[in-house]
């Protein structure tokens, strides 16, 4: 069935543009309010412009929206011309070389790290980011305040101790109170919190063609993990098995913990009518580990240009529309988007709507982004399964990251003989 899907999606997409052949071909998925955003804003495009643009919409499912782009792309289809892609999309998107490099493009607004290691592939400029993530750490201010002097931790211990301490004033009165919440199920929410539990000098370390898991930051960060469900038992008992961003953030906004670990799309509905922790709900940086800092998993969404695009020109002028200060600020202003300029993080209109995105700015000035190669997805789905398994308790961290290193080896070792050298 997913096939015959695909196949009717290649047929709609040889026959879009007859009737006009200079029209911009848009793929883009999500919520109906995200394509009714885009709808607006490719109106404005087209009065200001006279070019065309078809808005083909995709579910929000994200991994459809990818198999899509893949079919079409991989067909060498001249449709879509733009697209959107995941950050984690885009090493397997460059290498596969389906990308046109953008020209003329200032980048002085964007986020230099964000553009150096996720938008560049060798030496040209691919895409753009248009809406920015990054982990962070909610807290519940007036518990924090009652019990812990209301300052956000620090350190990892902190959060810890801090989780303990107000655990053991609430729990009592109140059973399913727990003191931190975060996503532990075997998916790619899982590698986000592993990262950011390991910090600064953990996670997928490349040295030449391995990947190297079992050091001692990693082991820290998974074991740390599977204490903090079992040892401490601060994090609910199904944490590994079904907690996922809506599942915290539920927890959470119900007032059943203290801390959250989450994306920021959380705070606008931590703030919404029938929420236990409106008008209560802090943000901060995650915390640091005993080595190394604070890192915060970079998300969130880049636009690009199809190689096999025969309206390059026109698709140029529609990401720029995009990607402008105007084009961005109207995404903000009726999505609540963070925006992937740095221009924006300081406009009154923006942030009379989004009071707490400086403090977004400095969290996405030091996040980091996951590997960007083609084979991240598998490496990806390797580390998810045995990082779950020790958080279960069925091996322990040292006996998973081994065992996740070595299959990610030979994951690398079979790329190497498709391609006959490693990929860059």
């Amino acid at each position: 069935m997913k096939w015959v899907l695909l196949l009717l999606l290649v047929t709609a997409l040889l026959g879009c543009n007859n009737e006009n052949p200079n029209k911009v071909v848009f793929f883009v998925g999500g919520a109906p309010n995200e394509l009714e955003a885009w709808e607006s804003l490719i109106k404005d495009f087209e009065r200001d412009s006279s070019i065309s643009v078809e808005l083909l919409k995709q579910p929000s499912n994200t991994d459809q929206q990818r198999q899509s782009l893949i079919v079409s792309l991989d067909a060498k289809l001249k449709n879509p011309d733009v697209f959107l892609m995941d950050v984690a999309w885009v090493g397997l998107f460059a290498h596969s070389g389906w990308l046109e490099p953008l020209r003329n493009i200032d980048l002085s607004p964007y986020f230099e790290k964000v553009v150096q290691q996720v938008d560049t592939y060798k030496g040209n400029l691919i895409a753009l980011p248009i809406y920015m993530d990054g982990g962070l750490l909610y807290f519940d201010r007036d518990l924090l305040e009652k019990y812990h002097g209301g300052l956000p931790p620090e350190t990892w211990s902190d959060l810890l101790n801090d989780s303990l301490e107000v655990q053991s004033q609430i729990r009592p009165g109140h059973p399913a109170f727990y003191g931190f919440v975060w996503q532990g199920a075997e998916y790619e929410g899982l590698i986000c919190n592993f990262l950011e539990f390991a910090g600064t000098q953990g996670g997928f370390i490349f040295k030449g063609d391995r990947v190297l898991l079992d050091t001692a930051e990693n082991r820290w960060a998974v074991q740390f993990m599977h204490d903090l469900i079992w040892k401490y038992k601060v994090s609910p008992p199904n944490t590994y098995t079904e907690m996922r961003e809506e599942q915290t953030r539920l927890y959470f906004q119900a007032g059943h913990a203290l801390f959250e670990r989450n994306w920021p799309y959380a705070w606008n509905l931590h703030q919404g009518e029938g929420s236990e922790v409106k008008d209560k709900t802090g943000i901060a940086p995650l915390p640091a580990p005993p080595s190394g800092e604070s890192v915060s998993t970079l998300g969130g969404w880049h636009i690009a240009i199809s190689k096999y695009s025969d309206v390059k020109e026109q698709a140029l002028a529609f990401v720029k529309y995009v990607t402008s200060y105007k084009g961005q600020k109207k995404m903000v202003l009726l999505l609540g988007w963070n925006p992937g300029r740095q221009d924006l993080y300081h406009d009154r209109e923006v942030l009379k709507k989004m009071p707490f995105l400086m403090e977004l700015k400095d969290i996405f000035l030091h996040a980091r982004a996951r590997p960007v190669v083609p084979y991240y997805p598998q490496i990806s789905d390797i580390a998810q399964r045995w990082i779950n398994a020790a958080l279960a308790g069925r091996y322990t961290p040292e006996e998973a990251l081994q065992q996740a290193e070595k299959e990610i080896a030979a994951l690398l070792s079979r790329y190497a003989i498709i391609e006959g050298s490693m990929p860059p």
